[in-house]
């Protein structure tokens, strides 16, 4: 039998070694595994392989900037998960279709979603491929969950996405770059009725999560601010929110964010490796527990008022598994023959919330939908 082979990038991050376990599970695969320290790789392959994984698995170094290197493996599909997309480019992306690959990436950068149709759909369509984007929990999750929670309303008022890992989930430095990136930072949002321009990791609030309880949120900076009004007739406002499980953590980031609104820094970047450490060290106070909050309020079919809540929580620091479930899914759907659509796509409408979330497996992650009409 003839193994297709997935190249993931950034497999030893801590998304894509998550997303290479669950990539590992599905026969008549070949995974090759990249990034840059092959030791770090060798013991992703070797956890891999104890485990008795379906998939034939390598590893390989790999650089990103030398993204004529993918064409001479002769994938059948390419994932990126190597963040941060906030500094990223399209050479991989158009490397991967240009050889007739598949494409996937965990994307979270506003920018890089939003341009990457343009950048990369033509060659996409022309070597008969797929070439998704933002294949993780913003927007291909948080778009699934609205979609089941408002399917036959009326209308949408407001719509809250929001994310809080526990403060004892792992951290990567590309994570830690991507909020230092807006944080502080002029942020177009869609609020009260308009858009608007507000700053990135503001607006600090107490937002309930079922499951979590209160914690601490503020503004994000994700493809969900454009996405979610221009795929939902949302009449006011459309927020994405991120937290920190910690209040001095978050309030500290809060604070610091001034630093760069009032123009004593240009950006928080330079400080990531100093807050990762510091945050590892503050992490032994926090928990293992994270979740996701999608809140949507507008009017039903029959015109009543209603709020509508999907959540979800993770516990025992699987959080990092969630962002990893949408490109497994598509992996997953591409390589039975179920997804045939070929071009360039945001991951949004390509998923259904199931489907990202039986690749979680038997993890002890939960959801739950409330509904309240009134």
């Amino acid at each position: 039998m003839t193994l297709r082979r997935i190249l993931l990038i950034g497999a030893t991050g801590v998304f894509g070694s998550r997303l290479a376990t669950m990539l590992a599970r599905l026969d008549g695969i070949e995974l090759i595994l990249a990034a840059r320290k092959i030791e770090a790789l060798n013991a992703i392959k070797n956890e891999l392989s104890a485990s008795g994984p379906a998939a034939h698995v390598t590893a390989l170094t790999f650089d990103k900037t030398h993204p004529d290197a993918v064409s001479k493996l002769k994938p059948w599909a390419v994932i990126d998960a190597a963040g941060p997309f906030q500094e990223s480019d399209y050479a991989i992306p158009l490397a991967a279709v240009n050889c007739g690959a598949h494409y996937i990436d965990l994307a979270d950068g506003r920018a890089y979603v939003a341009e990457f149709v343009a950048a990369v759909d033509a060659r996409a369509r022309l070597n008969d491929v797929l070439a998704v984007t933002g294949a993780s929990s913003t927007p291909a999750l948080s778009h699934a969950a609205l979609t089941a929670l408002v399917t036959g309303w009326r209308r949408v008022d407001d719509v809250i996405v929001a994310i809080s890992p526990g403060a004892k989930a792992p951290r990567g430095l590309s994570v830690v770059r991507a909020i230092l990136s807006y944080a502080g930072q002029p942020v177009r949002v869609f609020d009260n009725g308009c858009w608007q321009e507000s700053f990135g990791w503001s607006g600090a609030r107490r937002l309930d999560i079922p499951g979590l309880g209160t914690r601490w949120v503020s503004l994000c900076e994700t493809p969900d601010l454009d996405m979610l009004p221009k795929n939902f007739p949302i009449d006011r406002s459309a927020l994405f929110l991120a937290g920190l499980e910690l209040p001095p953590m978050h309030l500290g980031l809060s604070a610091m964010s001034f630093l760069v609104r009032w123009g004593w820094m240009k950006s928080l970047l330079p400080l990531a490796q100093l807050l990762r450490i510091m945050a590892g060290l503050l992490a032994p106070f926090g928990s293992d527990r994270g979740g996701m909050l999608v809140r949507a309020t507008g009017h039903d079919a029959q015109d009543r008022n209603v709020i509508a809540r999907w959540s979800l929580v993770a516990e025992k620091n699987t959080g990092p598994n969630v962002p990893a479930a949408a490109a497994a899914a598509i992996v997953r759907a591409l390589h039975r023959g179920q997804q045939t659509q070929t071009g360039a796509r945001i991951c949004v409408g390509l998923l259904s919330c199931e489907a990202i979330l039986a690749e979680l497996g038997k993890l002890p992650i939960s959801t739950r939908t409330e509904v309240i009409r009134q």
